[in-house]
């Protein structure tokens, strides 16, 4: 059914950015050198999904028939994580949502998966890296999300073909996680490097001969793993040029890493380039890509070098407290409630989809929906008007510091949105200090609070980002 690749892409970098030498500075350990990515502590890996799906879709015309959502660190277990990028992307009820976890290796399976399918599918991929204060693992590590929307030529006009690919696997213990531990283990460095190296000769061996293509035909080689020494001695077996990994500004990423490469190698690739994507993971996995004409055309509005560009650096305490692991005093107020699950069910589109309601007759927005116009008019003569992607303006606002939050203090604003409609939201992503009235923000989906285990997603707004070419 046509020839498999990637028809839109996306990427999502948590605008909080970790110095290392703030960690060296508060620990004595680790390295000065570089920095690594941090997700806020209203972010997890299902709202880091949700930004990197709107971004792959934003102008796409094809609609994807599955939603794979892969993932070491779930926000629920039990519950589908998959089915609240669902419901916050507002796709049809018809299509599959799935998660693919437990392990770094069940990110490039769904990609491989999604490959070999004959359905279009969104596969998405989003880590949460962390580890001991001062250890390798934290200062390594970094927050990040992926979507690849994967189809045929059929389905919608091509940035990459898939060209063929080939997998090893090899049962060995060298990382590990037991449930409920907060951090991975790694058994010594040397043992990892030397079963790693003999699987990555044979398995791009094999794929070199399975996809008919020479070394000198690939223009670079993209490599992943959480085992950077495994990795860098594998390098000279490829005789390929290998790109940047990133580790240096955002960190190892984890279960997102590989296709955020891709991702970052398709934001400045030309057509007709060959990549190979190499991904070391309880195995070894190789997958080819050919750029097309398509990818000069790319749609994805900021990319990731301008996303790392527009990252505020987050003090070390800071990210302790976010993650966990140093006990802030809150402010004096009740901790929230459970959210109920059946109210939510019922203002499911609004409070997931940011779905407002505008009224036929007289057009007036209506956030949140209601049945009825403000100024009257026919009982649910209502369209549905979906606000995720309206840009708004800050209209007036105030600086609460009494308010429940795990970082107060917090800012309300009124916004005015551009399609129309009047909401008091929270802000995120922004300094008390620079925020202004008449400020543009846009939406982004994030989890308020979180009680009895059950996370209260909604959206806040944060000010917009540069876009690409826009000082």
């Amino acid at each position: 059914m046509g020839v498999h690749g990637i028809i839109s892409y996306g990427a999502y970098i948590p605008r909080g950015c970790l110095l290392r030498s703030s960690i060296v500075e508060f620990t004595g350990k680790g390295s000065n050198k570089g920095s690594r990515s941090v997700a806020s502590y209203d972010e997890n890996t299902t709202t880091m999904g949700v930004e990197a799906a709107r971004n792959a879709l934003k102008g796409s015309e094809t609609d994807p028939k599955k939603l794979w959502f892969s993932t070491v660190v779930p926000a629920y277990m039990d519950k589908t994580n998959a089915t609240n990028i669902h419901s916050a992307l507002q796709l049809d009820d018809f299509v599959e949502a799935v998660d693919f976890g437990n392990s770094t290796r069940s990110a490039i399976g769904a990609l491989s998966n999604a490959l070999e399918s004959d359905d279009s599918t969104l596969v998405i991929t989003a880590d949460l890296r962390t580890g001991p204060s001062g250890g390798t693992e934290e200062s390594s590590g970094g927050d990040a999300s992926t979507a690849l929307l994967i189809g045929t030529d059929e389905q919608g006009i091509l940035l990459a073909e898939y060209l063929g690919g080939v997998t090893v696997t090899s049962d060995f213990t060298d990382r590990w996680r037991v449930p409920g531990s907060p951090y991975s283990q790694v058994w010594e460095e040397r043992f990892g490097e030397q079963a790693y190296k003999p699987l990555v000769d044979r398995a791009w061996s094999e794929a070199l001969k399975k996809v008919d293509i020479k070394t000198e035909d690939i223009s670079v080689a993209l490599m992943s793993g959480l085992h950077s020494r495994a990795v860098a001695r594998s390098i000279p077996l490829l005789n390929v040029e290998t790109a940047d990994d990133l580790t240096e500004q955002i960190g190892n990423t984890g279960a997102a890493h590989p296709s955020l490469l891709l991702a970052n190698f398709l934001d400045q690739a030309k057509p007709n380039e060959v990549v190979a994507l190499i991904v070391l993971a309880d195995g070894c996995d190789v997958l080819f890509f050919r750029t097309t004409q398509e990818v000069e055309n790319r749609r994805n509005s900021l990319s990731i070098s301008e996303q790392i560009e527009n990252q505020s650096t987050v003090p070390y305490s800071k990210y302790l407290s976010w993650r966990g692991l140093l006990d802030s005093e809150l402010p004096n107020r009740p901790s929230p409630t459970r959210p109920s699950s059946s109210a939510a069910m019922r203002r499911n589109d609004w409070k997931m989809g940011f779905v407002a309601s505008k009224d036929a007759k007289t057009g007036i927005v209506h956030m949140p929906p209601s049945r009825i116009g403000i100024k009257g008019g026919d009982v649910d003569d209502m369209e549905q008007l979906p606000m995720a992607d309206s840009i708004g303006t800050i209209e007036t606002f105030t600086v609460d510091n009494l308010v429940y939050s795990p970082n107060s203090p917090v800012v309300f604003a009124v916004v005015n949105f551009q399609d129309g409609g009047r909401l008091p939201v929270e802000l995120t992503d922004a300094d008390p200090e620079k925020i202004e009235i008449g400020d543009q923000v846009e939406m982004t989906f994030r989890c308020l609070y979180t009680a009895d285990g059950i996370h209260n997603y909604f959206w806040k707004a944060r000010p917009v980002r540069r876009e690409r070419g826009k000082s």
